[in-house]
């Protein structure tokens, strides 16, 4: 009767867990093609409309799979997020194998839930960014490793070259789990057998051949893609971002998560499974640690001197995952995690509703241009301002986001589909800020003599003297305001620029 009690609770168990997991995938499955998109997403969009194999803030990973997306779906929500629920769904089913191989079937179980329900998981599985393609390729790169350092199977190598170099088609921080899989390898004494043969140099060989696409789109831009992600920002004023790093640490794993990998790293296994697994167990411990830790000092020290983003970390947390579950698995802060992710999941379906519906008596940050909310209806409202412009003076407007391209991003997005207006704009590159890609897909010189529908959220940024000094003439500037359910969610302001002409090197 005991063991079929036991049996009994394991099997409840598995229910709820695969219950937890089914409701999360669930959850971004519907809300993918709901929500409207970030400026990000809409960003990354307007790369897959001019598809080329490198850009200039990233690799083209992301802009190839929205490519995907949009001719299966349409330029809709999901079709750009079509890639990100296969790669968060590609990432989970790794960690599930590579946590199986490295400790047993319910800690695998385990990691499937935490890369289903963790906040940068579930994210990184519904918003179409870099990461979304990043994080599946390291969790790929982890399992091939494992199989090729830890079950020793030399064919394995060429599978994580390729998989690293899928990972930098994606984004370059992957190049960290390579110096970590090294690092490794020098203080694991099997595995500096490895050393001694030619598969993990066809591996490196296999990344760079995948990854020589980007290469060569550097060499042809005078290698504008590195210099901006390295030198570019190596240069920037000094500044102490530390805490910023662990807060968005905290963000991306939850302060419990947090606090568990410390301990798991620090303390090593569990008694129990470290006396079962030998040195082998204390073998598959370290290359997750190392996998964990480099990537993460290197953020550290960065921050030390420099600003940091949210989702800098986010990918190296992959390796953390196994360590986890088998803390969660073992009862290691066994009262922290049940409440913390049912906070978590309470949070996606409260946020995800308030997003797309709102909640009655709350409302919307005037931030908007941080928050997928109004897009739709700003679109709208600018393509009537364009169309009269149009039919006034006869001519084609270019319409002009007043920031880097957020604005112009996402009115091509929601209003180029039906107006010929939205269908391509610009950004602030015009009049000398910084515009990313759209300083070649909208090249000043290119405008010479246009009106322009300038577009901005503050009306100062439409004062400003430099623009007196590139155009003929400037009408007055003109409020609008977005809505949702009656009540204002903030204010635009806009107004018309006649006969542009670029000055300085941006015009030349």
């Amino acid at each position: 009767m005991r063991r079929l009690a036991g049996v009994s609770a394991a099997g409840q168990w598995q229910a709820l867990v695969i219950a937890v997991v089914g409701y999360a995938f669930l959850l971004r499955l519907v809300y993918a093609s709901q929500v409207e998109l970030l400026p990000e997403e809409a960003y990354y969009w307007s790369y897959s409309r001019h598809l080329d194999f490198g850009y200039l803030d990233h690799p083209p990973l992301v802009a190839w799979l929205i490519r995907l997306g949009t001719s299966l779906f349409g330029d809709t929500e999901f079709g750009v997020r079509f890639g990100a629920v296969i790669c968060g769904v590609t990432t989970s089913v790794f960690l599930f194998r590579v946590t199986r191989n490295l400790f047993d079937e319910p800690a695998a179980l385990l990691s499937l839930l935490l890369s289903q329900v963790l906040p940068f998981f579930f994210m990184s599985g519904l918003l179409m960014t870099p990461d979304a393609p990043l994080t599946a390729a390291w969790a790929a790169s982890l399992y091939f490793l494992e199989r090729a350092l830890i079950a020793g199977r030399a064919s394995e190598w060429l599978w994580a070259g390729l998989s690293l170099g899928v990972g930098l088609l994606a984004k370059y921080t992957i190049a960290l789990l390579g110096i970590a899989t090294l690092l490794f390898m020098l203080l694991d004494p099997v595995s500096r057998r490895w050393f001694r043969r030619w598969e993990p140099y066809a591996a490196a060989l296999v990344a760079v051949a995948v990854f020589s696409p980007v290469i060569l789109w550097n060499s042809q831009h005078e290698w504008a893609s590195f210099a901006f992600q390295t030198s570019r920002r190596l240069a920037d004023r000094p500044r102490f971002s530390l805490h910023k790093l662990i807060a968005g640490a905290m963000v991306l794993i939850t302060p419990t998560g947090l606090i568990a990998v410390a301990a798991a790293i620090i303390q090593g296994p569990p008694p129990g499974l470290a006396a079962a697994g030998g040195l082998s167990m204390h073998r598959r411990w370290r290359l997750l640690s190392v996998c964990v830790l480099v990537p993460v000092a290197v953020f550290l020290c960065f921050s030390l001197r420099h600003e940091v983003k949210l989702d800098w970390t986010g990918a190296p947390w992959v390796a953390a995952v196994p360590l986890l579950a088998v803390g969660i698995a073992a009862r290691r802060l066994k009262g922290a995690w049940p409440p913390t992710l049912c906070a978590v999941l309470l949070i996606y379906g409260v946020g995800l509703y308030y997003l797309v519906l709102g909640v009655p008596g709350v409302g919307y940050s005037e931030h908007t241009e941080l928050v997928p909310v109004e897009w739709r209806d700003f679109a709208r409202q600018i393509d009537d301002v364009a169309a009269d412009l149009n039919h006034r003076h006869a001519a084609q407007v270019l319409v002009v986001g007043m920031d880097r391209y957020a604005i112009a991003s996402e009115l091509a997005f929601y209003g180029g589909g039906r107006s010929p207006a939205l269908a391509a704009t610009c950004s602030a590159h015009l009049f000398g800020d910084m515009g990313l890609m759209y300083e070649q897909w909208c090249p000043a010189a290119a405008q010479v003599g246009r009106t322009l529908l300038l577009v901005a959220w503050d009306a100062p940024a439409l004062a400003d003297a430099r623009l007196a000094g590139q155009v003929a003439s400037l009408d007055a500037i003109h409020q609008g305001t977005l809505l949702r359910n009656g009540h204002t969610v903030r204010h635009y302001y806009y107004r018309v620029a006649h006969g542009y002409r670029p000055i300085g090197p941006k015009g030349t």
